[in-house]
């Protein structure tokens, strides 16, 4: 009782902000307005990666034709050098033009922060949804971070791949005028996404250890079908292990095309 009084006044003192002195590569938050189907994302970030610390920060602005949205898809990169379980998720959207856009939700850092799971309790980090190109979020998973990335094609509607990218787009723009925390058991890359895949249709991802340890989500997002389900799992982990091909075509304007290739 006393520890739950005790954060509750926490909670009342420590306010999320937008207002801090931001690492470079999150400075900048994307904003996102619609006009029908068509949808205007300024910002679409776009770093330039000479390494995980020396890199130029880039940004530009694209409009989406909501009706040629024809493709999602799930990321997990399992993290080297941690416990077991722990990773990285976000969520790539394809149109049929070509063009792909990610959409990452992190931690926002402050310069010199890192991520700590134990502050990540506490407080310490506001929530960001980063939009971005692939060049930039996925390649720096697979090409500098040296993770293993595995890029699966979700198996839904296009009806609902379009509510997805719009749910996700809204709260984007949410935070970027009311900030949040970042929380590491109730928000985090992974529980944010199932929330909006359970907003659109309830209870399609059940709760289940496998969302907290983000490394298995992919064998969660296998057994209920949200992935291809009909070759064996780790076929379809070595059908999808996207890093040879990433490195191969590190530097081709494709890079998102060639990732993919089979």
């Amino acid at each position: 009782m006393v520890i739950a009084v005790a954060y509750f006044i926490f909670s009342l003192i420590v306010r999320p902000s937008l207002d801090r002195e931001w690492n470079k590569d999150q400075e900048i938050l994307a904003r996102v307005t619609f006009d029908g189907n068509l949808i205007y994302v300024t910002n679409i970030r776009n770093i330039n990666y000479r390494s995980t610390t020396d890199y130029d920060v880039r940004y530009y602005d694209k409009v989406f034709d909501l009706n040629k949205l024809n493709s999602v898809w799930y990321m997990v990169e399992p993290f080297s050098g941690y416990g077991a379980g722990a990773a990285h998720t976000l969520v790539s959207f394809g149109f049929e033009s070509g063009d792909y856009v990610s959409i990452s939700v992190e931690i926002r850092k402050e310069k010199g922060e890192k991520f700590s799971a134990l502050k990540g309790l506490l407080r310490q980090y506001e929530l960001v949804y980063v939009i971005a190109d692939e060049r930039d979020v996925v390649k720096l998973r697979s090409n500098y971070r040296k993770d293993e990335v595995f890029l699966y094609p979700v198996v839904t509607t296009r009806e609902n791949m379009q509510k997805l990218f719009v749910s996700m787009l809204n709260r984007a723009n949410k935070l970027a005028t009311r900030p949040e925390f970042y929380n590491t058991l109730t928000s985090t890359c992974t529980t944010n996404i199932v929330s909006h895949v359970n907003e659109i249709v309830s209870g399609r991802i059940p709760f289940s250890f496998k969302v907290l340890m983000p490394a298995y989500s992919d064998e969660l997002a296998y057994k209920i079908g949200l992935i291809d389900n009909t070759i064996p799992f780790e076929e379809l982990r070595n059908k999808y292990h996207i890093n040879e091909r990433a490195l191969q075509y590190a530097d081709s304007p494709d890079f998102s095309k060639m990732i993919r290739e089979e």
